[in-house]
C-alpha cells in the first residue's frame, strides 16, 4: 500500500512538473524589475573554513548566507536559517539546535535577512554585521514625511561561528573590528532618551534632572558599546564622537562630546580591553572640539587634533597633540644620559603638542589642516598629517541688508582656473591640506607639501626617504583644451627638498616602487614605462627595445593613448611587472637582465588577453614564487576563463582551469585557506556564486539567484560580423527572442556606444532604465536588439558612426528577419548624439530616442561641464567627440558634424531626454534640437526629469523613463496606441496634480 501511495505521489509531483514545463512563459513587465537579484560582497574568513555573501533585489530586503566550507557546523545554530531576533542591546538567549556534520564539498548554509557589510573576526571564530532596517517599514516612515532621524535605523548582528549564539544591537550607525586580533568590537549606537531619565557620560546611572537640564544645548555624540565577543559582557559610554581600534585589539581609543555641566569637558579617552577600565588621554576646559584621531600600529602611540573654537565659528584653530602610552626602550648604549632628555624621553606617557599656529616648519599664518585625519607610518616612527593656510574671518557687514549685498562672479582671461571649476571645487580647496611629517624619534616637523606642491604621493605604511611630488599648476590655463601635463618631483621626507625628474610629462600612473628605489610612469608622449632610478639619479626606459606594444592598440581618440596598465613589484624593487595587450612582462630596472615574458606569449600567440588575478588584497608586492593565476579574454569569440602556472618557470605556458561563453569575475581567495570563489554567468544565466579550492577541481555553484527568470521569455545573444562603407571588418551584438523563428520578421532596435561586443558574455538583469534600453526587456517583448561596434577617425565623428552602423542594419535586413520598416535608434550622451546625427542623413529608422545629446557642436565647444567647471573644449578637440582641432580652425568640421544644422532633413519622431541638472551635456542642447523640431513642425517630445543629472539616479524616474520610452517604441514600431502622453503633452497644471497620462 505504501510503495502504491508513493508511485501515485511521485506521479502527481512529476506531471505538475511536465504541466510547469510546458507552460507558456510571459514577456517580461516593468513590475518585474524589483525582485532581480545580485550576489556581492564575498567574504572569506582568514581560515578559509567560512565564507558570506550578500544577496539583494534592487528593492526590497535582501539576505545574507554564510557557508560553513568544511568540519563541523556550530552547535547551536540552525541547519538551514539563523534569523535573528533583534534585540535594543544586549546578548540574545542562544539557539539550541544540533549539530550537524557535512562533507566539505556539500556546505552548509546559513541565512540573515537583511544583513550586509559583514566582517568575519581576524581569529575567524565570529561574524559581525549590520542589518538594514525593513524596506516597508522605512518606505512607510517616509510617506509619512518622517525627519531622517526619525527613520527606522540599522541593528546589529554578532553571529558566533563555533557555537550559533547571536548577540544583537538596535539603532547601530557603525562597528569598529582590530585588523589583527583582539576579541573585542566597538559600536556605535545612537543614543535613545528614556522619557523622564538622563543619563551621564560615563557612568550607566541616571543623572541628576537638574544637572542635565542646567545647559539648553545638547551635547552631541553617540553611545559607545564594547562588546567582549568570547564572554558576551559590554561596557558602554556616553556622548561618543568618533573611535578607532588599534590593529592588535589591546586598545580602543574614542572621544567624547562636552556634557551639558562644566564638570564632564570633551576629550580623548582609552579603554584597556585586557583590564577592562577607561583611560583619559586628554581633557581640558579650553579644548571645545577633538578630532582626527589616530593610533599605531602597536596602539602605543596616539596622536589627535583639538581647538578651543566651537564648531559654529567661522574659522576654527587646531592644534595637533601627540602621546606615547608607553614607555620608549631602554638605550643600548652604557653611555651617560645627556642633560638634555630626548623627543622620546620627553613625550613618555604625557601629552605633547606637536604643531599649532606657532610651529616654523610651516609659513606664518598657516596651521594644522582639520580635514585630513593623521596617520602613523607602519613601524611608528613618522606621523603624516596636513597643514594649510589658516584663513581669515570672513567680512559681515551688518550694516547691509542681505539682499543688498554684491553677489558676482568675476571671470579672468589669465585665472589659472575658470570660474564654474573654481566654485565647483570650494569646498575641496576651502579644505585642502598640504602634507607634513613628524620624524617620531626627535620630533622634527617637514613641510613636505605647499601652494606649488600641491600633491605629494605617499605610503602612510612605509618608511622611505624620498616620496612622489607632483604639480599641474604650470598648465592649468592649457587644462582647458590639453589635460594631463604634469611635473613630477621627489622630495626628500626629512629635510623637504625637491628634485625635478620630469617636466611637461603626460603621465598615468605615476607612484613610487614599493622599496622606495625608483619612481615610475607611463609617459604618454611616447608610449613608454619610465622610472627614476633614486640612488643613480637617473631616468630609465623600461620598456624601450622589448618587441610589444605597451600602449593601447585600438585607441581612436586624437588624444595620446594610455597603456595596458601594470601588475606591480617585485620584493626589493628587484623587478616590475607589465602588461601589453596580451602578456605580462617581467623587466629588470637595472638592465642586468633581459625582459621576460612571464606568459610565454600565450596570450598573443592565441589573441587572449591574460590579467593577473591577485588573491591578497593585502600585498604589496607580487611574489616571484607559487602560482601565478590570470583571468583571460579570448578576443575571437569573446569567451572568458581562469588560468594558472608557475612563476618560477616562464618558459612554461599557462594552462586553462576553465573557459567557457561566461563572464568569470571576483576570483576571490581564503587568506590562510585554498577556498575559491569566484562569479559566473552570461547573458541567459545570472552571475552566480562558485566554489573551489586551489585544485580548481570540480567548483560547484553557492547561489542559485532568479530563478523566477525561468517563468517568463528571455532571449540569446550572438556574434556578428559585417563590412563598414570604410571597407574595414566590424562586429557587433544581436540579441534574438528565445523563440526566434529566421523565417518571420521582427522589429528592431539599434543602440550603440563606442564598442561593446567585448560585453557578449555579459549578464542584462532587467532593470528601469537610467537613460538607455535593456537587452533582456526586449527581446523578452518581441524586439530584436542590435548593438554595432563603432569604428573612429579624426574629424568627422557622425560621419563615423554612420559608415558602421547603417551598413549593419542592412546586413541584418538582407537575411530577411527584420522588419525593414519597423527599426528604432537608441542612444545616450554620445550614444544620443549619433542617434541625432544619423536621423539627419537617413530614413531608414522609424523612430529614435536620443539621450543628452550634443547636437550644436559650435555652441557646446565653447561651454562648460557643470559636473566638474571644465571647459568642454578639451573634449572636442582631444577626446570623445574627436574633432581633432579648435572651432576656428576646423569650423566646417563642427558645422557639418552637429545635427541642428540638418534638422530640416529629418523625417523620424524622435523623443529626446535632458535633465535639468545635467553636468556631462548641457540640457540647452536639447532644448535647442527641439526647439528647431518644433518650429519645422517636425514629430519629437523632450522629457526634463526635474534635479536629475546625466543618467537617472532616482529610480521612480528610472521607471518612469521605461514606461515612456517603451510606449514610444511600441507605437511606432508595434502599432500599439499612442499613450496620453505623446498624443496630448502634460500640461504644468496636470503636473502639479499628478496625472501622469501614460
Amino acid at each position: 500500500m505504501r510503495r502504491c501511495t508513493f508511485l501515485f505521489v511521485f506521479f502527481i509531483l512529476h506531471f505538475q512538473t511536465f504541466l510547469l514545463a510546458q507552460s507558456p512563459k510571459r514577456p517580461l513587465t516593468h513590475a518585474d524589475y524589483d525582485r532581480w537579484q545580485t550576489v556581492r560582497s564575498e567574504k572569506h574568513a582568514s581560515n578559509g573554513q567560512w565564507l558570506s555573501y550578500q544577496i539583494d533585489p534592487q528593492e526590497g530586503d535582501g539576505v545574507l548566507e554564510l557557508i560553513k566550507i568544511g568540519g563541523k557546523a556550530p552547535a547551536q545554530a540552525s541547519e538551514k536559517s539563523a534569523e535573528p531576533v533583534e534585540a535594543k542591546s544586549g546578548p540574545n538567549a542562544p539557539t539550541d539546535r544540533p549539530t550537524t556534520a557535512f562533507n566539505p564539498l556539500t556546505p552548509k548554509k546559513y541565512t540573515f535577512a537583511r544583513g550586509y557589510l559583514a566582517q568575519f573576526t581576524p581569529d575567524s571564530r565570529f561574524l559581525v554585521m549590520r542589518l538594514k532596517a525593513p524596506f516597508k517599514l522605512t518606505r512607510e516612515a517616509k510617506k509619512k514625511k518622517m525627519k531622517a532621524d526619525q527613520l527606522p535605523k540599522d541593528s546589529l548582528l554578532v553571529f558566533n561561528l563555533e557555537t550559533g549564539n547571536r548577540i544583537g544591537f538596535a539603532n547601530v550607525k557603525s562597528f569598529t573590528l582590530p585588523k589583527e586580533s583582539g576579541s573585542w568590537v566597538a559600536v556605535l549606537q545612537e543614543h535613545q532618551e528614556v522619557k523622564g531619565v538622563k543619563k551621564d557620560s560615563t557612568t550607566s546611572k541616571p543623572a541628576s534632572r537638574s544637572r542635565a537640564s542646567a545647559s539648553a544645548k545638547k551635547p552631541k555624540g553617540d553611545d559607545l558599546i564594547l562588546l567582549n565577543l568570547e564572554t558576551g559582557a559590554t561596557q558602554s559610554f556616553r556622548y561618543v564622537t568618533y573611535v578607532t581600534v588599534s590593529d592588535n585589539g589591546n586598545t580602543i581609543f574614542y572621544t567624547k562630546d562636552a556634557v551639558n555641566d562644566t564638570l564632564k569637558k570633551a576629550g580623548v579617552f582609552a579603554f584597556d580591553t585586557k583590564k577592562q577600565n577607561e583611560m583619559l588621554i586628554d581633557t581640558s576646559s579650553k579644548h571645545r572640539l577633538y578630532k582626527g584621531l589616530a593610533v599605531d600600529k602597536t596602539g602605543s602611540q596616539l596622536a589627535w587634533m583639538a581647538t578651543a573654537d566651537s564648531a559654529e565659528a567661522d574659522v576654527r584653530a587646531y592644534a595637533l597633540y601627540y602621546k606615547r602610552l608607553a614607555s620608549p626602550p631602554a638605550p643600548s648604549s652604557r653611555k651617560k644620559k645627556t642633560a638634555v632628555p630626548s623627543f622620546l624621553d620627553r613625550t613618555a606617557m604625557n601629552t605633547v603638542v606637536l604643531a599649532d599656529t606657532l610651529t616654523k616648519a610651516y609659513p606664518k599664518g598657516w596651521n594644522v589642516n582639520e580635514f585630513r585625519t593623521p596617520s602613523f607610518s607602519e613601524d611608528g616612527k613618522r606621523l603624516y598629517f596636513a597643514t594649510s593656510i589658516l584663513p581669515p574671518k570672513p567680512i559681515k557687514d551688518s550694516t547691509v541688508l542681505d539682499e543688498e549685498r554684491v553677489k558676482v562672479d568675476i571671470w579672468s582671461w589669465n585665472d589659472p582656473t575658470i570660474q564654474p571649476m573654481q566654485l565647483k571645487q570650494l569646498k575641496q580647496e576651502k579644505e585642502r591640506g598640504f602634507l607634513a611629517v613628524c620624524d617620531l624619534t626627535t620630533g622634527s616637523i617637514t613641510q613636505l607639501g605647499n601652494r606649488d606642491m600641491p600633491n605629494v604621493q605617499i605610503d602612510p605604511k612605509a618608511d622611505q626617504p624620498y616620496w612622489l611630488g607632483m604639480s599641474n599648476l604650470p598648465y592649468q590655463i592649457s587644462s582647458m583644451w590639453d589635460p594631463g601635463q604634469t611635473d613630477l618631483y621627489l622630495i626628500d621626507a626629512k629635510t623637504g627638498q625637491k628634485k625635478q625628474i620630469a617636466s611637461e610629462a603626460r603621465v598615468s600612473y605615476a607612484q613610487l616602487s614599493p622599496g622606495g628605489k625608483y619612481a615610475w610612469w607611463y609617459d604618454e608622449r611616447d608610449s613608454l614605462w619610465r622610472a627614476w632610478s633614486i640612488a643613480e639619479g637617473k631616468r630609465i626606459d623600461l620598456t624601450r627595445g622589448i618587441p610589444a606594444r605597451f600602449f593601447d592598440e585600438e585607441h581612436d581618440t586624437p588624444d595620446l593613448p594610455g597603456s595596458y596598465g601594470a601588475a606591480g613589484w617585485s620584493r626589493d624593487d628587484r623587478y616590475v611587472l607589465i602588461y601589453d595587450r596580451f602578456d605580462l612582462w617581467r623587466i629588470d630596472p637595472t638592465g642586468q637582465e633581459k625582459p621576460v615574458n612571464l606568459t610565454a606569449g600565450f596570450g598573443r600567440k592565441n589573441r587572449i588577453r591574460l590579467r593577473r588575478a591577485n588573491l591578497n588584497p593585502d600585498e604589496k608586492v607580487v611574489p616571484l614564487t607559487g602560482d601565478l593565476w590570470l583571468t583571460g579574454f579570448w578576443e575571437s569569440n569573446k569567451a572568458t576563463g581562469i588560468l594558472r602556472k608557475p612563476m618560477e618557470n616562464p618558459a612554461a605556458e599557462p594552462v586553462v582551469l576553465a573557459r567557457g561563453d561566461y563572464r568569470f569575475s571576483g576570483l576571490s581567495k581564503a587568506k590562510n585557506g585554498p577556498a575559491l570563489t569566484f562569479l559566473k554567468g552570461n547573458f541567459r544565466e545570472s552571475n552566480n556564486l562558485y566554489l573551489t579550492d586551489t585544485t580548481f577541481a570540480e567548483p560547484q555553484p553557492l547561489t542559485r539567484i532568479n530563478p523566477q527568470q525561468d517563468s517568463v521569455r528571455w532571449g540569446k545573444v550572438e556574434l556578428v560580423n559585417w563590412v563598414g562603407n570604410n571597407g574595414v571588418r566590424l562586429e557587433g551584438l544581436l540579441y534574438k527572442p528565445d523563440d526566434f523563428d529566421p523565417k518571420k520578421k521582427y522589429p528592431m532596435l539599434v543602440y550603440y556606444y563606442e564598442r561593446n561586443a567585448e560585453t557578449l558574455n555579459d549578464y542584462k538583469a532587467p532593470a528601469p532604465s537610467r537613460s538607455t534600453i535593456n537587452m533582456a526587456y526586449c527581446v523578452s517583448n518581441g524586439y530584436l536588439v542590435f548593438v554595432p561596434d563603432i569604428l573612429y577617425t579624426t574629424g568627422m565623428p557622425g560621419q563615423n558612426a554612420y559608415d558602421c552602423i547603417v551598413p549593419g542594419v542592412l546586413n541584418l535586413i538582407e537575411k530577411g528577419f527584420v522588419d525593414r520598416d519597423r527599426i528604432g535608434l537608441q542612444g545616450q550622451s554620445w550614444g544620443g548624439y549619433q542617434t541625432a546625427f544619423l536621423v539627419t542623413r537617413t530614413n531608414l529608422f522609424k523612430a529614435a530616442m536620443a539621450g543628452a545629446p550634443v547636437v550644436n557642436m559650435t555652441s557646446a565647444y565653447g561651454g562648460i561641464r557643470w559636473g566638474t567647471g571644465m571647459s568642454r573644449m578639451f573634449q572636442y578637440e582631444k577626446t570623445q567627440s574627436r574633432i581633432g582641432g579648435t572651432l576656428w580652425d576646423k569650423p566646417m568640421n563642427y558645422l557639418e558634424s552637429s545635427p541642428l544644422f540638418y534638422a530640416n532633413r529629418i523625417q523620424t519622431p524622435l523623443l529626446l531626454m535632458a535633465n535639468d541638472q545635467d553636468g556631462a551635456v548641457p540640457w540647452y542642447q536639447s532644448i535647442e534640437f527641439y526647439s528647431a523640431l518644433r518650429r519645422l513642425s517636425k514629430p519629437a517630445w523632450l522629457l526634463v526629469y526635474n534635479g536629475e543629472d546625466h543618467n537617472l539616479t532616482q529610480r521612480h524616474n528610472a521607471k518612469d523613463l521605461s514606461i515612456r520610452m517603451y510606449q514610444f517604441f511600441d507605437h511606432y514600431l508595434k502599432d500599439a496606441p499612442e499613450p496620453a502622453w505623446m498624443k496630448d503633452g502634460r500640461s504644468a497644471v496636470e503636473k502639479e496634480l499628478g496625472v501622469m497620462k501614460y
